[in-house]
């Protein structure tokens, strides 16, 4: 029974999602279980995931966020579509110059932050008023439409292409391979990961809860696989995506700098009387943000194939949301990559499936802060039980 009641507190996120998933499937009349909605999941929320890398890091520093996000998105889109469309450069020069932008402005945001001590969500909100203004300037500036487009072919091939591309509803074998070597893959990391910490002494997951675990995951990945093999193969924005978290799940557990984030979010007075820089560690915490940021906005730009002043409203909501639903500490020193990909699927799972039922967007504003507002309540009420 103890056994039963630990796996369902370990693991009671991602059961949730498996469960409003199912909802979905049966009140959408299974139009959410349809493979092109398998591959709309990634592809729209794309920008969550990869946002939400960055704003976990700035979370487990001690709660701190980014409101610019979202409108430094429409800037650089503005930027972009001004170097590569208006100017014509070629797309590695104007990827290479967006890149530096945003280098120069995580390096400015850090060091407000960091050494002026500027509280972070004054800094960023600034941002958050000037970069929408300014990108909106540029592209009503250069464009009679206040849209900038076409972007280069090889451009949207990078960021909103796809692999193996085959004819939608024909099965993309290569996509399935994929999907059977990440499981496999996933699987033997658990394993090796548990008898690691029983080798070491640590506390480690029961056998049967572990092969049940492994179970899950292959089946979840497999599904998936299976589906994006019939959309007409895997789109380029989902490697984007894995890599990113597959690098961001292994600083944060697995390097100095990554444990220092938790660290400083536990208790910063304590981490900077141990030695540790806690001012560079903000820094970097913000100018990773910045290069994620950039790297977002490639994809949302490829995606909309244009740069539109609406490119970017309220992402830095949706990054927030998907860490807090995650399971990240709005008080900071805890959450996991994996628990923010989780709480970015759900986010993701909750607008397609109210969409597809044609629920009212007003609407699904309120029931997805209701969902925020459940989350930050079950953490605090977890926190207090374990006090």
């Amino acid at each position: 029974m103890e056994k039963a009641k630990s796996f369902l507190k370990n693991n009671s996120r991602f059961l949730i999602l498996i469960v409003v998933y199912l909802f979905f499937c049966i009140s959408t009349q299974g139009r959410m279980f349809e493979p092109l909605n398998f591959s709309a999941l990634i592809i729209q929320n794309a920008y969550v995931y990869i946002l939400g890398c960055g704003m976990l890091i700035c979370m487990l520093t001690g709660g701190n966020i980014d409101l610019s996000c979202g409108s430094f998105i429409c800037l650089l889109g503005a930027l972009g579509g001004i170097l590569m469309v208006v100017k014509s450069l070629p797309v590695g020069v104007s990827v290479a110059a967006m890149l530096a932008i945003g280098v120069g402005y995580g390096c400015l945001l850090g060091f407000l932050i960091a050494y002026v001590n500027v509280p972070p969500w004054i800094a960023t909100l600034v941002g958050y008023l000037a970069f929408r203004g300014l990108g909106t300037k540029l592209l009503s500036a250069n464009s009679s439409t206040g849209s900038i487009s076409p972007f280069p072919k090889g451009y949207l091939n990078i960021f909103s292409g796809k692999l193996f591309e085959t004819p939608v509803g024909e099965l993309n074998i290569p996509t399935v391979v994929t999907g059977l070597i990440a499981s496999a893959a996933i699987c033997a990391s658990i394993i090796i990961s548990r008898e690691n910490k029983k080798k070491h002494g640590y506390n480690y997951s029961p056998l049967p809860e572990t092969i049940a675990k492994c179970a899950v995951i292959t089946a979840v990945v497999l599904l998936f696989a299976w589906k994006i093999g019939y959309s007409g193969g895997m789109p380029t924005v989902l490697v984007w995506v894995v890599a990113i978290v597959l690098i961001y799940a292994f600083v944060t557990e697995k390097t100095t700098v990554g444990r220092c984030f938790y660290t400083i979010g536990g208790n910063a007075e304590a981490t900077g009387l141990s030695g540790i820089d806690t001012k560079k560690i903000l820094f970097i915490a913000y100018l990773n943000m910045a290069v994620l940021t950039v790297v977002s906005a490639w994809t949302v730009i490829a995606r909309f194939q244009a740069a539109n002043s609406t490119a970017g409203t309220n992402y830095e909501m949706d990054a927030i949301s998907a860490c807090v639903v995650g399971g990240v500490s709005a008080y900071g020193g805890k959450g996991t990559v994996f628990g923010m990909v989780i709480g970015a699927t759900l986010i993701g799972i909750i607008n397609l499936g109210m969409s597809l039922m044609g629920i009212d967007a007003n609407y699904q504003k309120v029931i997805k802060g209701v969902v925020l507002l459940a989350a930050v309540a079950f953490d605090i009420f977890s926190n207090k039980k374990k006090a």
